[in-house]
């Protein structure tokens, strides 16, 4: 599986560099819709598909099967494939046959009836938290091919609730819900120099095997370029210098390294503050239809699957609805995406010192959920609008 999540993990990247505000995203459930769509595609669109997607067309399908078995095996995470189709359209034997057994229906005469339907199978494949399908059925509407992603993790160490008020910076003034814990895995934090300035990334572990990187810039660098370096650092591509070798003083973005009078021969400390979150965003994946390789295949004055069923179809809409939320206790995350075919005790005595990693996540920072065995990314996103103290 491992061709398979470095072709995910890239298109994760691509799409983090376009980021310019709050949003959260998963490029794990967009990725086997392209695979699937690369398969049965011709021509131009099928050569940009390909390149969307990062492995041959003809690999693409049982690339498309070998991710979707991996998020299904995967504690706490759930996956679903569905393919609804006009009670009109044949497809092709072959390329239906690649689909899971469960996936296939049918897209009924009336469109209001036809929509409640996907809306439901979208509220139920994410355990609510998205509660209808990105895309609206349309007159003449041919088939829709969507995919629905959850996960939740608890944590191992979960986080204390305390009140964070920051005294620069964007949220300056606000009152938020802040979250703080201490340990002594200094290993869980770690400052790297990537390409545009340095990022400290820090390592959240869930009890499941699924854990959230948080990712603080220098201030002044946009989200995108965030979230590609702390890519970047889960792919092993760029050093980072943990918690146990950063030097005193302000060690990175957010982080600061204090020796502390103790009474006692303490280990180095991490200590971490930082806010909830939830963030929601819709993405209409045709405006940015070169990232996911739909430009041909947008173009209606042709068809472009012939792979697919010997009917003329073309893209007519794609999109994803995405949510995350952060917490005390754990973090849950949920995306539909979706692609609609168209026609077309008294004072103590001080001997001793000790150390403390600080680190502070009191401004815009970005996450990455990720499955720590594969190291695939679930879900990224940026975050612009902590929760509030209440």
């Amino acid at each position: 599986m491992n061709d398979t999540v470095s072709a995910v993990n890239a298109l994760t990247a691509r799409w983090a560099q376009r980021t310019r505000q709050g949003t959260v995203f998963s490029a794990a459930g967009v990725w086997p819709l392209l695979a699937f769509l690369a398969d049965g595609a011709a021509g131009p669109a099928r050569d940009e598909l390909t390149r969307a997607v990062g492995l041959q067309a003809d690999q693409a399908a049982a690339g498309a099967r070998e991710l979707l078995g991996g998020l299904a095996s995967m504690h706490g995470v759930g996956a679903a494939l569905g393919l609804w189709t006009d009670h009109a359209l044949e497809l092709r034997e072959q390329w239906a046959a690649g689909l899971p057994a469960d996936a296939l229906g049918v897209l009924g005469a009336d469109p209001a009836a036809s929509q409640e339907a996907l809306d439901a199978w979208a509220a139920k494949r994410t355990e609510g938290l998205v509660e209808r399908m990105p895309v609206k059925l349309t007159e003449g509407a041919r088939m829709v091919l969507a995919t629905a992603l959850a996960l939740h993790t608890q944590w191992r160490q979960p986080f204390r609730e305390t009140v964070l008020r920051p005294g620069s910076g964007p949220w300056q003034g606000r009152t938020l819900a802040g979250l703080h814990r201490s340990s002594v895995r200094t290993d869980r934090i770690g400052v790297t120099a990537g390409p545009d300035g340095y990022v400290t990334t820090l390592k959240i572990l869930g009890g499941n095997a699924l854990d959230v990187h948080l990712l603080l810039g220098e201030e002044g660098m946009a989200p995108g370029q965030v979230l590609h370096t702390g890519i970047g650092v889960l792919e092993r591509a760029l050093p980072v210098t943990t918690g146990g070798q950063l030097p005193y003083g302000q060690a990175g973005p957010g982080v600061a390294v204090e020796r502390l009078p103790s009474a006692t021969p303490d280990p180095v400390q991490l200590d971490v503050t930082t806010v909830g979150f939830e963030v929601r965003a819709d993405h209409d994946l045709l405006q940015l239809h070169g990232l996911f390789g739909l430009s041909t295949a947008a173009d209606a004055r042709e068809g472009h699957f012939p792979g697919i069923s010997a009917a003329p179809l073309a893209i007519g809409a794609a999109g994803q609805s995405a949510v995350a939320e952060f917490g005390p206790l754990g973090f849950r995350a949920a995306a539909v995406t979706a692609v609609l075919a168209a026609p077309g005790g008294g004072p103590p005595q001080y001997r001793h010192e000790s150390t403390v990693v600080r680190a502070t996540f009191d401004r815009p920072f970005g996450f990455l959920a990720v499955h720590r065995d594969t190291r695939l990314v679930l879900a990224a996103g940026w975050v612009t609008e902590p929760a509030v103290a209440g």
